[in-house]
């Protein structure tokens, strides 16, 4: 029998018994496309201008909730499927293939798209305006009155690596998360291989261990890597004593908040002195907001799809813990592997362009 006349069912769907589970035609993402269009409608409101308006509030908060709600039902759906009748396209050029495996290929396609334009962003600006040290280091800056005691900020662009590079306690964070999420990689992989392991090779109760161990190991990565970067952007940490002579004699790393390298940073001045002219007395101030918004924005999107990597693993591990996954259900695994492997190969990319370069 043909593989097209074995899926001869009446529907692309397959027959829709439940027995088996959710036939994947759920109402769960339109009920998060609502939420979240919701969310980001009001948040914008909330912030509209410049100005914070708290009358917003309460429909962000109704927008995180609708979500919650369509990530409940899509859980509590697929909870339950077995991998019986997963639905597969039925024109070509997909026919007879996994509509889940079309799906996120078309939607990786489009996230090319959107990492593309922003790195492309950032060269074109990265290239096109003047960097702060080189016009520092011209010196004319004096005379045309950039300078903190005249207030005045010249427009250059002044990339996160020119902080972040000043030592490698500064490096660390980045570095780290490169290392956690290539391992990360591997652990996604390590939970399909057992998942996919014939029945009979493995004991089911050591299959649903390894499972769920990798997926949870794939969870803590992810975790680690969120909490380095809000460690980067916002807290900073300190050194023990004996650390202090590899990082210019200090023990405290600050964080890009508090060196001021922020998106509204319009009157900006290196917190080291580095921008000081010994001859004039005078600090050079910059308006990075260009520079800043770049990378933020760049990273920030990356850390956003990470987040969502955590809540999709959450769900993962729990059900590989109840031994939700078997060889028939595996591909499931195998389709957020490849979402998680673009994550992954997108931080390989950022880490050189906005932490070294």
């Amino acid at each position: 029998m043909s593989e097209d006349e074995e899926y001869d069912h009446p529907s692309a769907w397959g027959p829709h018994d439940w027995h088996h589970g959710a036939p994947h035609n759920s109402w769960s993402p339109l009920i998060m496309s609502i939420g979240i269009g919701i969310f980001l409608f009001m948040l914008a409101g909330a912030f509209s201008n410049g100005v914070y308006d708290a009358s917003y509030v309460p429909m962000v908060l109704v927008g995180i909730l609708v979500v919650f709600c369509g990530l409940i039902i899509w859980w509590r759906q697929d909870m339950s499927f077995d991998g019986h009748y997963e639905p597969r396209a039925r024109g070509v050029p997909f026919k007879n293939i996994q509509i889940r495996k079309v799906a996120m290929w078309i939607f990786l396609m489009s996230e090319m798209m959107v990492f593309t334009s922003l790195f492309t962003t950032y060269i074109r600006y990265r290239t096109g305006i003047e960097n702060c040290q080189t016009i520092f280091e011209r010196g004319d800056w004096v005379a045309q009155g950039y300078t903190v005691e005249a207030g005045e900020a010249i427009n250059c662009f002044e990339p996160a690596s020119a902080l972040i590079s000043t030592s490698w306690f500064h490096i660390a964070p980045g570095a780290i998360n490169t290392f956690a999420l290539i391992i990360s990689s591997f652990t996604i992989v390590q939970a399909l291989r057992y998942a996919k392991m014939p029945v009979g090779t493995i004991e089911e109760d050591v299959r649903r261990k390894k499972i769920y161990r990798y997926l949870g190991s794939t969870w803590f990565l992810a975790c680690l890597f969120l909490t380095l970067k809000l460690i980067e952007w916002f807290v900073g940490f300190t050194l023990p004593d004996f650390l202090a002579e590899f990082n210019h004699g200090h023990t405290h790393i600050p964080s890009l908040y508090e060196e001021g390298y922020l998106i509204n940073a319009e009157h900006y001045h290196r917190h080291d002195g580095s921008w000081h002219d010994p001859v004039t007395g005078a600090t050079m101030l910059a308006d990075i907001r260009v520079s800043a918004s770049t990378f933020y924005v760049t990273t920030g999107t990356h850390g956003f799809h990470v987040a969502l990597g955590i809540i999709g693993l959450t769900y993962m591990t729990f059900k590989a813990w109840t031994g939700g996954y078997t060889p028939d259900n595996a591909v499931s695994i195998e389709y957020f592997g490849l979402y998680w492997h673009f994550v992954d190969l997108v931080w390989v990319l950022v880490f050189p362009f906005f932490y070294l370069y």
